[in-house]
Protein backbone atom coordinates (compact mmCIF):
# COMPACT_ATOMS: atom_id res chain seq x y z
CA UNK A 1 0.00 0.00 0.00
CA UNK A 2 2.81 2.25 0.78
CA UNK A 3 4.53 1.79 -2.32
CA UNK A 4 1.37 2.07 -4.26
CA UNK A 5 0.81 4.91 -2.16
CA UNK A 6 4.48 6.52 -3.65
CA UNK A 7 3.90 5.57 -7.00
CA UNK A 8 0.75 7.63 -7.19
CA UNK A 9 2.97 10.13 -5.87
CA UNK A 10 5.89 9.87 -7.98
CA UNK A 11 3.52 9.79 -11.42
CA UNK A 12 1.53 12.89 -10.10
CA UNK A 13 4.16 14.88 -9.07
CA UNK A 14 6.47 13.92 -12.84
CA UNK A 15 3.27 15.16 -14.62
CA UNK A 16 2.90 18.53 -13.15
CA UNK A 17 6.40 18.72 -13.86
CA UNK A 18 6.59 17.89 -17.37
CA UNK A 19 3.30 19.72 -18.26
CA UNK A 20 5.46 23.04 -16.08
CA UNK A 21 8.53 22.47 -18.13
CA UNK A 22 6.38 22.39 -21.66
CA UNK A 23 8.36 24.65 -23.49
CA UNK A 24 6.69 27.97 -25.42
CA UNK A 25 8.45 26.21 -28.42
CA UNK A 26 6.94 22.40 -27.94
CA UNK A 27 2.93 24.44 -26.83
CA UNK A 28 3.78 26.07 -30.23
CA UNK A 29 4.00 22.97 -32.08
CA UNK A 30 1.40 21.29 -30.51
CA UNK A 31 -1.37 24.28 -31.78
CA UNK A 32 0.08 24.47 -35.01
CA UNK A 33 -0.48 20.53 -35.22
CA UNK A 34 -3.70 20.77 -33.33
CA UNK A 35 -5.06 22.91 -36.02
CA UNK A 36 -3.66 20.78 -38.80
CA UNK A 37 -5.00 18.23 -37.37
CA UNK A 38 -8.70 19.75 -37.39
CA UNK A 39 -8.25 21.15 -40.80
CA UNK A 40 -7.83 17.53 -42.37
CA UNK A 41 -10.23 16.23 -39.49
CA UNK A 42 -13.23 18.37 -40.44
CA UNK A 43 -12.79 17.09 -44.06
CA UNK A 44 -14.44 13.70 -42.87
CA UNK A 45 -16.66 15.65 -41.08
CA UNK A 46 -17.78 17.79 -43.83
CA UNK A 47 -18.47 14.54 -46.08
CA UNK A 48 -20.26 12.76 -43.36
CA UNK A 49 -23.57 15.54 -42.87
CA UNK A 50 -26.83 16.47 -44.92
CA UNK A 51 -26.03 19.94 -46.55
CA UNK A 52 -29.21 20.88 -44.39
CA UNK A 53 -28.35 19.66 -40.75
CA UNK A 54 -25.61 20.19 -38.57
CA UNK A 55 -23.26 17.97 -36.63
CA UNK A 56 -23.63 17.24 -32.68
CA UNK A 57 -22.01 14.17 -32.39
CA UNK A 58 -21.45 10.79 -33.40
CA UNK A 59 -23.05 6.83 -32.83
CA UNK A 60 -19.68 4.87 -32.88
CA UNK A 61 -22.23 1.48 -32.79
CA UNK A 62 -24.06 2.53 -35.97
CA UNK A 63 -20.80 4.50 -37.41
CA UNK A 64 -22.93 7.40 -37.61
CA UNK A 65 -22.66 11.24 -36.97
CA UNK A 66 -25.79 12.99 -35.32
CA UNK A 67 -26.83 15.74 -36.95
CA UNK A 68 -29.53 18.03 -35.81
CA UNK A 69 -31.76 20.88 -37.46
CA UNK A 70 -30.22 24.79 -37.89
CA UNK A 71 -32.38 25.79 -34.99
CA UNK A 72 -31.15 23.19 -32.18
CA UNK A 73 -28.64 25.25 -29.88
CA UNK A 74 -25.62 23.85 -31.36
CA UNK A 75 -26.23 25.17 -34.68
CA UNK A 76 -23.12 28.06 -34.14
CA UNK A 77 -20.65 25.78 -33.35
CA UNK A 78 -19.41 24.05 -36.38
CA UNK A 79 -19.08 27.12 -38.61
CA UNK A 80 -17.51 28.65 -35.74
CA UNK A 81 -15.09 26.20 -35.61
CA UNK A 82 -14.48 26.37 -39.09
CA UNK A 83 -13.60 29.63 -38.70
CA UNK A 84 -11.05 29.25 -35.94
CA UNK A 85 -9.64 26.52 -38.61
CA UNK A 86 -8.93 28.90 -42.03
CA UNK A 87 -8.10 31.83 -39.22
CA UNK A 88 -4.66 29.33 -38.63
CA UNK A 89 -4.39 27.61 -41.35
CA UNK A 90 -6.08 29.34 -44.48
CA UNK A 91 -7.55 26.96 -46.19
CA UNK A 92 -10.13 28.28 -48.58
CA UNK A 93 -12.08 24.63 -48.77
CA UNK A 94 -12.63 24.79 -45.03
CA UNK A 95 -13.67 28.77 -45.37
CA UNK A 96 -16.30 27.31 -48.02
CA UNK A 97 -17.81 25.56 -45.83
CA UNK A 98 -18.02 27.92 -43.24
CA UNK A 99 -19.59 30.79 -45.52
CA UNK A 100 -22.06 27.90 -46.83
CA UNK A 101 -23.27 27.08 -43.26
CA UNK A 102 -23.47 30.71 -42.26
CA UNK A 103 -26.03 30.87 -45.03
CA UNK A 104 -27.29 27.95 -43.89
CA UNK A 105 -28.27 29.34 -40.35
CA UNK A 106 -28.90 32.92 -40.79
CA UNK A 107 -32.71 33.07 -40.36
CA UNK A 108 -32.02 31.53 -36.63
CA UNK A 109 -31.16 35.78 -36.63
CA UNK A 110 -35.10 36.30 -36.13
CA UNK A 111 -35.06 32.92 -33.91
CA UNK A 112 -37.21 33.88 -30.59
CA UNK A 113 -37.99 30.60 -28.95
CA UNK A 114 -35.41 30.34 -26.23
CA UNK A 115 -32.38 31.95 -25.14
CA UNK A 116 -29.44 30.08 -27.17
CA UNK A 117 -29.49 32.71 -29.39
CA UNK A 118 -25.76 33.70 -28.28
CA UNK A 119 -24.21 30.21 -29.24
CA UNK A 120 -26.01 30.02 -32.50
CA UNK A 121 -25.00 33.42 -33.71
CA UNK A 122 -21.99 34.89 -32.02
CA UNK A 123 -20.16 31.70 -32.04
CA UNK A 124 -20.55 31.57 -35.90
CA UNK A 125 -21.18 35.15 -37.42
CA UNK A 126 -18.87 36.59 -34.44
CA UNK A 127 -16.38 34.73 -35.19
CA UNK A 128 -16.35 35.50 -39.18
CA UNK A 129 -16.92 39.03 -38.51
CA UNK A 130 -14.05 38.80 -36.32
CA UNK A 131 -11.77 37.00 -38.78
CA UNK A 132 -13.26 38.82 -42.32
CA UNK A 133 -14.97 41.92 -40.64
CA UNK A 134 -17.83 41.60 -43.40
CA UNK A 135 -20.15 44.22 -42.31
CA UNK A 136 -23.10 42.15 -43.50
CA UNK A 137 -22.20 39.79 -40.73
CA UNK A 138 -22.23 42.45 -38.04
CA UNK A 139 -25.58 43.65 -39.21
CA UNK A 140 -26.85 39.65 -38.72
CA UNK A 141 -24.94 39.72 -35.06
CA UNK A 142 -27.03 43.09 -34.29
CA UNK A 143 -30.28 41.46 -35.67
CA UNK A 144 -29.75 38.07 -33.40
CA UNK A 145 -28.89 40.49 -30.60
CA UNK A 146 -32.76 42.02 -31.03
CA UNK A 147 -34.00 38.92 -30.99
CA UNK A 148 -32.55 37.64 -27.94
CA UNK A 149 -33.43 40.67 -25.84
CA UNK A 150 -36.90 39.77 -26.60
CA UNK A 151 -36.66 36.79 -23.63
CA UNK A 152 -35.78 39.57 -21.15
CA UNK A 153 -38.64 39.77 -18.49
CA UNK A 154 -38.31 43.01 -16.46
CA UNK A 155 -40.59 41.12 -13.46
CA UNK A 156 -37.87 38.68 -13.35
CA UNK A 157 -34.85 40.88 -14.58
CA UNK A 158 -33.55 37.87 -16.60
CA UNK A 159 -33.64 36.18 -19.68
CA UNK A 160 -36.39 33.21 -19.74
CA UNK A 161 -34.69 29.89 -21.33
CA UNK A 162 -37.34 28.79 -22.18
CA UNK A 163 -41.05 29.26 -22.66
CA UNK A 164 -42.05 25.95 -21.08
CA UNK A 165 -39.72 23.41 -19.36
CA UNK A 166 -41.60 20.52 -17.33
CA UNK A 167 -43.18 22.07 -14.12
CA UNK A 168 -41.04 25.09 -13.99
CA UNK A 169 -43.01 28.45 -14.55
CA UNK A 170 -39.74 30.59 -15.25
CA UNK A 171 -36.73 28.57 -15.80
CA UNK A 172 -33.10 30.27 -16.11
CA UNK A 173 -30.59 28.21 -16.28
CA UNK A 174 -26.37 29.35 -16.11
CA UNK A 175 -25.81 28.01 -19.57
CA UNK A 176 -27.54 31.46 -20.22
CA UNK A 177 -24.71 33.20 -19.48
CA UNK A 178 -22.64 32.49 -22.25
CA UNK A 179 -25.05 34.40 -24.50
CA UNK A 180 -24.77 37.90 -23.05
CA UNK A 181 -21.92 38.40 -25.07
CA UNK A 182 -23.92 38.91 -27.82
CA UNK A 183 -25.56 41.23 -26.24
CA UNK A 184 -23.04 43.78 -24.74
CA UNK A 185 -20.80 43.41 -27.73
CA UNK A 186 -24.09 44.41 -29.91
CA UNK A 187 -24.30 47.52 -28.19
CA UNK A 188 -21.04 48.22 -28.13
CA UNK A 189 -20.63 48.18 -31.90
CA UNK A 190 -23.73 50.33 -33.23
CA UNK A 191 -26.53 48.61 -31.79
CA UNK A 192 -29.01 49.04 -29.22
CA UNK A 193 -27.55 50.27 -26.32
CA UNK A 194 -30.32 48.33 -24.28
CA UNK A 195 -29.10 44.84 -24.99
CA UNK A 196 -26.16 45.55 -22.62
CA UNK A 197 -28.13 46.43 -20.32
CA UNK A 198 -30.34 43.50 -20.32
CA UNK A 199 -27.08 41.22 -20.07
CA UNK A 200 -25.90 43.50 -16.88
CA UNK A 201 -29.13 42.79 -15.41
CA UNK A 202 -29.42 39.23 -15.88
CA UNK A 203 -25.37 38.49 -14.90
CA UNK A 204 -26.35 40.37 -11.30
CA UNK A 205 -29.70 38.30 -11.08
CA UNK A 206 -28.22 35.02 -11.99
CA UNK A 207 -24.97 36.49 -9.27
CA UNK A 208 -27.64 36.61 -6.61
CA UNK A 209 -29.41 33.71 -7.02
CA UNK A 210 -27.60 30.36 -8.79
CA UNK A 211 -24.93 30.24 -6.00
CA UNK A 212 -24.21 28.63 -3.46
CA UNK A 213 -21.69 29.92 -0.93
CA UNK A 214 -19.08 28.18 -1.87
CA UNK A 215 -19.49 29.70 -5.35
CA UNK A 216 -20.61 26.28 -7.18
CA UNK A 217 -23.64 27.30 -9.03
CA UNK A 218 -27.19 25.26 -9.10
CA UNK A 219 -28.32 24.35 -12.90
CA UNK A 220 -31.60 25.99 -13.16
CA UNK A 221 -33.38 28.71 -11.00
CA UNK A 222 -37.00 28.81 -11.53
CA UNK A 223 -39.00 31.92 -10.85
CA UNK A 224 -41.97 33.63 -10.72
CA UNK A 225 -42.31 35.89 -14.24
CA UNK A 226 -44.02 38.47 -12.52
CA UNK A 227 -42.79 39.01 -9.42
CA UNK A 228 -39.24 37.68 -10.11
CA UNK A 229 -39.44 35.56 -7.08
CA UNK A 230 -37.49 32.51 -6.85
CA UNK A 231 -39.37 29.43 -7.18
CA UNK A 232 -36.88 26.49 -6.87
CA UNK A 233 -33.38 25.78 -7.46
CA UNK A 234 -33.04 22.22 -9.34
CA UNK A 235 -30.91 20.71 -11.99
CA UNK A 236 -32.02 19.26 -15.21
CA UNK A 237 -28.88 17.87 -16.44
CA UNK A 238 -26.87 17.10 -13.00
CA UNK A 239 -26.51 14.73 -10.39
CA UNK A 240 -29.17 16.09 -8.28
CA UNK A 241 -30.46 20.05 -7.56
CA UNK A 242 -27.55 19.97 -4.97
CA UNK A 243 -24.76 18.83 -7.29
CA UNK A 244 -22.28 20.89 -9.32
CA UNK A 245 -22.86 20.16 -12.96
CA UNK A 246 -19.23 20.47 -14.41
CA UNK A 247 -20.19 21.82 -17.22
CA UNK A 248 -22.26 24.13 -15.56
CA UNK A 249 -19.83 25.26 -13.35
CA UNK A 250 -17.71 25.92 -16.60
CA UNK A 251 -20.29 28.01 -17.89
CA UNK A 252 -20.11 30.23 -15.41
CA UNK A 253 -16.50 30.52 -14.58
CA UNK A 254 -16.38 31.63 -18.72
CA UNK A 255 -19.77 34.17 -18.33
CA UNK A 256 -18.66 35.92 -15.39
CA UNK A 257 -14.43 36.35 -16.93
CA UNK A 258 -16.66 37.56 -19.85
CA UNK A 259 -18.42 39.81 -18.49
CA UNK A 260 -15.62 41.74 -16.22
CA UNK A 261 -13.89 41.82 -20.10
CA UNK A 262 -16.72 43.79 -21.19
CA UNK A 263 -18.18 46.21 -18.44
CA UNK A 264 -14.79 46.28 -16.05
CA UNK A 265 -17.26 45.64 -13.47
CA UNK A 266 -15.02 44.37 -10.78
CA UNK A 267 -17.57 42.48 -8.74
CA UNK A 268 -17.66 40.09 -11.81
CA UNK A 269 -13.92 39.64 -11.36
CA UNK A 270 -14.46 38.99 -8.06
CA UNK A 271 -17.34 36.36 -8.95
CA UNK A 272 -15.09 34.23 -11.58
CA UNK A 273 -12.35 33.92 -9.40
CA UNK A 274 -14.39 32.25 -6.42
CA UNK A 275 -15.54 29.99 -8.94
CA UNK A 276 -12.31 29.27 -10.54
CA UNK A 277 -11.18 28.63 -7.00
CA UNK A 278 -14.56 26.64 -6.46
CA UNK A 279 -13.29 24.46 -9.58
CA UNK A 280 -9.25 24.25 -9.15
CA UNK A 281 -9.30 23.17 -5.39
CA UNK A 282 -12.46 20.84 -5.68
CA UNK A 283 -11.11 17.43 -4.23
CA UNK A 284 -12.85 15.52 -7.24
CA UNK A 285 -11.20 17.28 -9.27
CA UNK A 286 -8.44 14.13 -11.38
CA UNK A 287 -5.12 14.79 -11.44
CA UNK A 288 -5.51 15.11 -15.04
CA UNK A 289 -7.71 17.98 -14.95
CA UNK A 290 -10.61 16.87 -17.05
CA UNK A 291 -13.23 16.94 -14.77
CA UNK A 292 -16.05 14.08 -14.18
CA UNK A 293 -19.58 14.77 -15.23
CA UNK A 294 -20.28 16.14 -11.87
CA UNK A 295 -18.33 17.42 -9.55
CA UNK A 296 -20.61 15.28 -6.79
CA UNK A 297 -21.46 12.02 -8.63
CA UNK A 298 -21.47 9.78 -5.49
CA UNK A 299 -19.64 6.81 -7.68
CA UNK A 300 -16.83 8.88 -9.16
CA UNK A 301 -13.96 8.05 -10.20
CA UNK A 302 -16.59 5.25 -11.46
CA UNK A 303 -18.25 7.57 -13.75
CA UNK A 304 -18.11 9.23 -17.16
CA UNK A 305 -15.48 12.37 -17.82
CA UNK A 306 -16.91 15.48 -19.64
CA UNK A 307 -14.37 16.06 -21.89
CA UNK A 308 -16.22 19.49 -22.87
CA UNK A 309 -16.17 21.06 -19.53
CA UNK A 310 -12.90 20.68 -19.74
CA UNK A 311 -12.36 22.97 -23.30
CA UNK A 312 -14.79 25.51 -21.79
CA UNK A 313 -12.91 25.61 -18.18
CA UNK A 314 -9.47 26.03 -19.99
CA UNK A 315 -10.36 28.64 -22.57
CA UNK A 316 -12.34 30.73 -19.28
CA UNK A 317 -9.03 30.42 -17.30
CA UNK A 318 -6.88 31.92 -19.77
CA UNK A 319 -8.67 34.47 -20.21
CA UNK A 320 -8.92 34.46 -16.51
CA UNK A 321 -5.31 34.82 -16.38
CA UNK A 322 -5.42 37.89 -18.69
CA UNK A 323 -6.96 39.96 -15.80
CA UNK A 324 -4.89 38.34 -12.70
CA UNK A 325 -0.88 38.38 -11.44
CA UNK A 326 1.56 36.59 -9.89
CA UNK A 327 1.08 33.06 -8.49
CA UNK A 328 -2.74 33.55 -9.00
CA UNK A 329 -2.09 34.10 -13.13
CA UNK A 330 0.15 31.21 -13.33
CA UNK A 331 -2.04 29.03 -11.42
CA UNK A 332 -4.63 29.76 -14.07
CA UNK A 333 -2.41 29.36 -17.00
CA UNK A 334 -0.87 26.41 -15.85
CA UNK A 335 -3.72 24.45 -14.87
CA UNK A 336 -5.58 25.38 -18.26
CA UNK A 337 -1.87 24.43 -20.30
CA UNK A 338 -2.06 20.65 -18.87
CA UNK A 339 -5.73 20.86 -19.56
CA UNK A 340 -5.21 21.90 -23.24
CA UNK A 341 -1.89 18.84 -23.57
CA UNK A 342 -4.30 16.23 -22.06
CA UNK A 343 -7.23 17.10 -24.05
CA UNK A 344 -4.26 16.50 -26.95
CA UNK A 345 -3.31 13.01 -25.93
CA UNK A 346 -4.38 9.74 -27.05
CA UNK A 347 -6.88 9.23 -23.75
CA UNK A 348 -9.25 12.37 -25.11
CA UNK A 349 -8.03 12.52 -29.08
CA UNK A 350 -9.47 11.26 -31.82
CA UNK A 351 -6.63 9.53 -34.40
CA UNK A 352 -7.16 11.25 -37.94
CA UNK A 353 -10.56 10.28 -39.59
CA UNK A 354 -12.01 8.18 -36.52
CA UNK A 355 -14.25 9.97 -34.13
CA UNK A 356 -16.98 10.59 -36.76
CA UNK A 357 -14.47 13.16 -37.62
CA UNK A 358 -14.59 15.08 -34.20
CA UNK A 359 -11.29 16.38 -32.23
CA UNK A 360 -12.43 15.16 -29.01
CA UNK A 361 -13.79 12.21 -27.29
CA UNK A 362 -15.39 11.55 -24.08
CA UNK A 363 -17.34 14.30 -23.21
CA UNK A 364 -20.93 14.48 -21.29
CA UNK A 365 -24.09 15.70 -22.74
CA UNK A 366 -26.86 14.88 -19.98
CA UNK A 367 -26.14 11.80 -17.75
CA UNK A 368 -29.34 11.78 -16.28
CA UNK A 369 -31.58 12.21 -19.54
CA UNK A 370 -28.91 8.87 -21.09
CA UNK A 371 -28.26 11.80 -23.64
CA UNK A 372 -24.77 11.86 -25.42
CA UNK A 373 -22.84 9.84 -22.72
CA UNK A 374 -19.42 9.19 -23.17
CA UNK A 375 -18.85 10.76 -26.77
CA UNK A 376 -18.22 13.41 -29.10
CA UNK A 377 -19.79 16.76 -29.13
CA UNK A 378 -19.47 19.62 -30.85
CA UNK A 379 -19.21 22.58 -28.58
CA UNK A 380 -16.19 20.49 -26.82
CA UNK A 381 -13.91 20.81 -30.26
CA UNK A 382 -15.14 24.25 -30.70
CA UNK A 383 -14.23 25.86 -26.97
CA UNK A 384 -11.20 23.41 -27.44
CA UNK A 385 -9.70 25.25 -30.42
CA UNK A 386 -10.59 28.67 -28.70
CA UNK A 387 -8.73 27.69 -26.08
CA UNK A 388 -5.61 26.96 -28.67
CA UNK A 389 -6.76 30.57 -30.05
CA UNK A 390 -6.19 31.76 -26.70
CA UNK A 391 -2.93 30.12 -25.55
CA UNK A 392 -1.15 30.92 -29.04
CA UNK A 393 -2.37 34.58 -28.58
CA UNK A 394 -1.90 35.24 -24.90
CA UNK A 395 0.86 33.18 -23.84
CA UNK A 396 3.40 32.29 -26.58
Amino acid sequence: MILQKLSIIIITTFSFIATAQTSKKEMSKLIHDEFQFADKQYKYLMKAIPQDKMPQSYKASEGKVVTKDISWWCSGFYPGSLWMIYEQTKDLEIKKEAERTLSLIESNKTFTRDHDLGFMMFCSFGNAYRITKDPKYKEIILASAESLSTRFRPGMQAILSWDKMADFKGPVIIDNMMNLEMLVWASQNGGNKKTAEIAIAHANTTMKNHFRPDYSSYHVIDYDKNSGKVLSKKTFQGYSDSSAWARGQGWALYGYTMMYRLTKDEKYLSQARNIAKFILNNPTLPEDKIPYWDFNDPKIPNVPRDASAAAIISSALLELGQFTKGEEKKNYIGVAKKMLINLSSEKYHAKLGENGGFLLMHSTGGLPLNSEIDVPLIYADYYFLEALKRYKDWYL
